[in-house]
């Protein structure tokens, strides 16, 4: 079986959306009876994005093996709906570790090591990894902008496997600007970035033009003759208000024929009935909710970064879809809380609130408030991975009266640590080793029966993907039980408490696993499926 890639690069900026456009191709492929998975690679140092911050690089993305990686990957296993493992993710840490190490086991057998061949070589083999999965496409996204230093090296593996015969195509994502001053759509800087790739030996067969406005016929000729492409390969991608759209807006510039057409395939059958019907029902949404989620990640200088929550955002769209709603999310700085606690009074005017995952203390305090303002007002509740954490921590002071509880990684000199370090784990965080410390990916939940949980999955055992090293310290789940805080979900051995739940509330709940990590398009988690339900409720 012929397998094909298809490299997606991006010029002017970063930040265009280049994931959104692989995924979106991916998915005319996959609705094409085409089996498709998708990769990206990132040029940085870091071996993964386990350790960075989110205001730095958006938010970590968790894999079901237990990766963390880029945010980019959970776009495609929101369009595509499968599981892309952590080898999908590729960073110059890994690439440039693994030749050092191949180097220093004399696997080189006393070659001068260099970036060509030596690096471009281990590129392609991780490349080539991917093809040996029982997929028809695989799409590979290259991070980061053509001219950048750091991404030479990949641009130079994919040019050298199409020179090798492997079945390839380019597609180059490019920003044109509307210059207001001018009032007119500007194309000099994507010249300029095909030219850049051109030098580098890559012509790209599609060029995908992102901009504010879909693109004319003027500025397509003019991109098709200096860009050296023809004009029905030129595509328009303007700003769409619902990202799930693109596909339908290529589809309908016949992107995905074109594809096969280059590649000498037929289609094996077309289906985007389903798709269409998705974007038809989110179209005709009428009514509203309003959701707040506290957090702290928000901003970055003076610009706001909700890339830091992105699948949480993501989760909560696909929950309101579902039930024809329209959402409407409010960044809530948890910190304004600590400095006055009269603005507390603001979460009234939500109908359900969300505090999310995170760590270190700044603006825990805050979030505590938030969680206690919200089981005093019966406002709808969902806490995520550190939100049920200090829900707990809230209930632990507020009802069982434990004055100054908290978790240790706050705290550790707590009189009451309600919430603790995994066994096993402290000897790592006293060495100051914190990289791949975590309890990562997919884990078993053995849900309790009769309880809010249950009924929403419907299942005994669920897999969840987590991404923690602290937990419910168990020397107090019995006080926490007795006072009405029921553990609704636990490890399959129930030695770790992974769901907390009030009942008696519209919607109170908090999971120790990140559930916006398994919400699909099509499919949203079921705790953010209740959630949205609770607050139409209201």
């Amino acid at each position: 079986m012929q397998q094909h890639y298809i490299f997606v690069t991006g010029g002017v900026l970063s930040g265009l959306g280049k994931g959104i456009v692989t995924a979106s191709i991916g998915k005319l492929l996959q609705s094409s009876g085409f089996k498709v998975t998708a990769a990206k690679v990132d040029p940085y140092l870091n071996y993964d994005a386990g350790t960075l911050r989110p205001t730095e690089h958006g938010e970590v993305w968790v894999t079901e093996d237990g990766g963390e990686i880029d945010q980019d990957l959970g776009h495609y296993e929101r369009f595509l709906d499968v599981n892309i493992p952590k080898s999908h993710n590729i960073t110059t840490g890994q690439v440039f570790h693994e030749v050092i190490q191949k180097e220093r086991s004399g696997k080189y057998l006393g070659q001068t090591v260099q970036p060509i061949p030596h690096v471009t070589d281990e590129i392609k083999r991780r490349f080539r990894e991917i093809a040996k999965e029982n997929v028809d496409f695989i799409l590979i996204e290259i991070g980061g902008t053509v001219g950048d230093y750091e991404n030479v090296l990949y641009l130079e593996a994919a040019r050298q496997m199409r020179f090798e015969g492997e079945s390839v195509l380019f597609v180059h994502v490019v920003y044109l600007p509307i210059v207001k001053t001018l009032g007119e759509m500007k194309t000099k800087a994507a010249q300029h970035s095909v030219r850049d790739l051109r030098e580098i030996g890559i012509q790209p067969d599609f060029i995908v033009c992102r901009a504010e406005k879909p693109l004319d016929d003027v500025r397509r000729k003019k991109i098709a003759l200096f860009c050296n492409i023809k004009e029905e390969d030129v595509m328009s991608d303007p700003d769409l208000k619902i990202s799930y759209e693109l596909p339908i807006v290529f589809d309908d510039q016949g992107l995905c024929d074109k594809i096969l057409k280059k590649l000498n395939l037929k289609k094996k059958k077309k289906d985007l009935k389903e798709w269409k019907k998705f974007i038809e029902r989110i179209k005709s949404a009428k009514k509203t909710v309003k959701v707040g989620i506290v957090g702290k990640y928000f901003t970055i200088g003076e610009f706001q970064l909700p890339d830091s929550y992105i699948s949480v955002i993501e989760a909560i769209k696909h929950a309101c879809w579902c039930h024809g709603i329209i959402p409407e999310i409010e960044w809530i700085d948890s910190k304004i809380f600590e400095k006055n606690r009269d603005k507390l009074n603001m979460l009234k005017n939500f109908d359900g609130i969300i505090v999310p995952g995170g760590f270190g203390s700044l603006g825990i305090e805050g979030k505590i408030l938030a969680i206690e303002y919200a089981r005093k007002n019966n406002i709808p509740f969902l806490g995520l991975c550190l939100g049920l954490q200090l829900a707990v921590v809230e209930f632990a002071r507020n009802v069982c009266g434990l004055d100054g509880a908290h978790s240790t990684e706050m705290d550790p000199k707590t009189p009451y640590p309600v919430i603790d370090l995994l066994p096993g784990q402290k000897d790592y965080i006293k060495k100051s080793e914190y990289g791949a410390t975590m309890r990562l990916g997919g884990q078993k939940v053995k849900i309790k029966p009769g309880t809010l949980a249950h009924k929403l999955y419907g299942k005994s055992v669920v897999v969840e993907r987590f991404r923690h090293r602290y937990e419910i310290n168990p020397k107090y789940v019995k006080l926490l039980e007795e006072k009405g805080f029921v553990f609704s979900g636990t490890t399959p051995d129930e030695k770790i408490m992974q769901i907390g739940e009030l009942p008696g509330l519209k919607y109170f709940i908090g999971s120790q696993f990140h559930p916006e990590f398994t919400s699909r398009s099509l499919n949203p988690n079921p705790l953010f499926r209740g959630f949205i339900e609770a607050c139409i409720k209201k």
